[in-house]
């Protein structure tokens, strides 16, 4: 997995945090969440170490301009 497969990772676990939120309490609340800033910790890790690229433009939903 690399830096923008940790960010993507770690967004769709906030989402699911998220949407059920009403229906995961405690421990799994907890883990689906720890889970995801483990992720996004990564990615800033990566993100740091390596710069930015069309890969993380992408991750993030952005597009890179022309100019």
């Amino acid at each position: 997995m690399n830096g923008p497969d940790h960010y993507r990772e770690a967004e769709r676990l906030l989402r699911i945090a998220h949407d059920r939120s009403n229906d995961l309490f405690g421990e799994h609340l907890l883990a689906t969440l720890t889970a995801a800033q483990v992720h996004a910790v990564l990615a800033l890790t990566a993100a740091t170490a390596l710069g930015t690229d069309r890969e993380w433009t992408d991750a993030a939903g952005t597009k890179l301009g022309g100019g």
